[in-house]
């Protein structure tokens, strides 16, 4: 086990401690006569200026309190889930003023379960034939070129470039236009199909269920 500078500061330190004990033993006379009185009076001054921790606490570092006593000082406590229609939940953020901004949101998984993606999709104006925008988020292990394809219930499918990757995964960031919107509020399930990058023969399709996207679409406002 490598030894770490704070490890070698204490033993430096307690190392020193005997020596000394050992030095003020060995005192000459002339010092041990010294006056009752000046030795109280440097004992005071010595204790006046010690630091109030005293000894080897002043190494280390204690912390101090982040946010507050709930633990949730380390949350962003600016979102939350305003309700669930469906398989959909709606997400907002706290405004300071005005109307809280909310999207839709759902984890999609395959059928053992596992996650494979999650979306958010949210309202826009100004953008075009694009009236709702989203973000697909899909795993880094992904092969980009390929791109993502969305179906609904087995109609006619539209493939949509990614935007970029991080830590997190990789990002495809869709506009949506009356039309698409329109065919969600109809269908029971939009089909998100990606490719592995390390099976590029095969295809990952997962289901984004529909299910209360009419109730879930038209409770929110769009974007600012």
């Amino acid at each position: 086990m490598k030894t770490s500078l704070t490890h070698l500061s204490l033993i430096a330190l307690l190392a020193a401690t005997p020596a000394l004990a050992q030095d003020d033993a060995t005192a000459t006379e002339g010092e041990a006569e010294t006056s009752s009185e000046g030795t109280e009076a440097e004992t005071q001054s010595e204790a006046e200026t010690a630091p109030s921790g005293g000894g080897a606490s002043e190494l280390f570092d204690t912390g101090e309190a982040v946010g507050d006593a709930t633990g949730q000082g380390g949350e962003d406590s600016s979102s939350y889930v305003r309700e669930t229609i469906g398989d959909w939940d709606i997400q907002c953020l706290r405004a300071q003023e005005g109307e809280d901004p909310c999207q839709l949101y759902q984890l999609l998984q395959d059928e053992d379960g596992n996650s494979v993606a999650e979306v958010s999709l949210f309202k826009v104006e100004g953008q075009g034939q694009a009236v709702a925008g989203a973000n697909f988020i899909v795993p880094l292990e992904t092969l980009l070129t390929q791109k993502l394809t969305i179906s609904v219930d087995g109609g006619q499918a539209k493939r949509y470039d990614f935007a970029f990757c991080a830590q997190l995964g990789c990002v495809a960031r869709v506009g949506f236009t009356g039309d698409d919107i329109a065919s969600f509020k109809r269908g029971r399930v939009a089909n998100v199909t990606i490719v592995p990058a390390a099976a590029p023969e095969q295809e990952v399709t997962v289901g984004m269920s529909l299910s209360g996207f009419t109730d879930s679409y038209d409770s929110v406002t769009p974007a600012q």
